[in-house]
């Protein structure tokens, strides 16, 4: 134990001299000037587990942050996570990115917030840092520099599991969650609620991966995800829906291997899974986590930052539904019909599992 935080303080202390070398030499892609006599933003980012490559959470950040450097002709700078890290690891990383001259700082995910977000991660960094803007997704964190942007992960879920319902044809489908925790809880309500709407009777399993105690080692353990997933299948289920970050791809090999379907989430992941597993793949939950990292960047560097919290929904297109592969096509109409009837406040989605 004690040679793997040993091994964690290198790896930041390495990160920080390769931060601070960046920010004291300049030139190339970090070349603070602009060239009309203003400073450049620098933006940073820190990922959580699976960070770049999990072709799911991670990689929508990622691709926000992306779109931010091209357009807006900022800086960028991500940072990895590990597995196994504390809190103060994470806060470590943050107040690294800070005081390395990144302003804003985004933090993606709910472990950035920490058992308790009022001193979490986030918070503490943001209160030693008052003059770097941050962001985090998927949590709520107070602060007077902080913006914190979560999702109705429940709406699109809504319309995946009536998209489930819809398409099964043993009347069982399955939900497969990364971590138990009340966030993937959201994903799970919804896709239950939706289900039930679309065809009464759907049988619903539901099984995660991981708790919090072990970290959410959930979110990237593939061979768990399709250990778990093989199982729903062996009992009937033909449709299985993952919220499980890269552990996904299990749940993808999986439906392959059974000759049967998966909805995946966060991206469009027929579009970004490997060849071989993406014609199981019917729909994907969309979470524009994307969309969420570059209007945060636009705000900062057009001077319009705003703290508190803002909820990307259905209205604000901040949740939907993928038809790529068109094996939906033909339910489009009915699925167009909930998400309206959701936007029009004419259905609440439960935010929580009732059974």
């Amino acid at each position: 134990m004690r040679q793997a935080r040993g091994m964690q303080l290198l790896a930041v202390a390495s990160a920080a001299v390769l931060l601070l070398g960046v920010s004291a030499c300049g030139g190339g892609d970090d070349d603070s000037g602009t060239g009309d006599g203003k400073t450049k933003v620098k933006v940073g980012l820190a990922f959580d587990i699976g960070g770049r490559g999990d072709k799911s959470f991670n990689d929508a950040a990622a691709a926000g942050l992306d779109k931010a450097k091209q357009e807006l002709d900022v800086e960028v700078k991500d940072l990895a996570a590990n597995a196994t890290e504390s809190e103060n690891d994470k806060y470590e990383r943050l107040k690294l990115l800070c005081t390395s001259g990144y302003n804003p700082v985004i933090a993606v995910g709910f472990v950035y917030a920490g058992a308790d977000p009022a001193t979490g991660p986030v918070a503490k960094a943001a209160k030693e840092c008052p003059d770097t803007k941050f962001a985090i997704i998927d949590s709520v964190v107070p602060g007077s520099n902080v913006a914190s942007l979560v999702f109705a992960e429940e709406q699109g879920s809504f319309l995946v599991g009536a998209a489930a319902a819809l398409k099964t044809t043993s009347g069982t489908v399955g939900f497969v969650g990364g971590c138990d925790t009340p966030l993937i809880k959201k994903f799970e309500a919804g896709f239950k609620a939706g289900a039930a709407a679309a065809k009464a009777g759907t049988k619903v399993l539901a099984q995660y991966i991981s708790t919090p105690a072990d970290k959410c080692s959930g979110f990237n353990d593939p061979a768990k995800g399709q250990t778990v997933a093989e199982g729903m299948y062996d009992q009937g289920a033909d449709i299985v829906y993952q919220a499980a970050g890269g552990s996904g791809s299990g749940v993808f090999k999986a439906a392959k291997a059974k000759g049967k379907l998966a909805i995946g989430v966060d991206s469009d992941q027929y579009n970004t899974a490997d060849a071989a597993v993406k014609d199981v793949i019917i729909t994907s939950m969309l979470k524009r986590v994307d969309v969420a990292v570059y209007d945060f960047v636009k705000s900062v560097s057009n001077n319009t930052f705003a703290a508190g919290t803002l909820t990307f929904d259905l209205k604000k297109e901040g949740v939907g539904y993928s038809t790529s592969g068109g094996k939906v096509d033909d339910i489009k109409p009915k699925l167009d019909e909930y998400k309206q009837q959701i936007i029009d406040g004419k259905v609440t989605v439960p935010t929580a599992p009732t059974s």
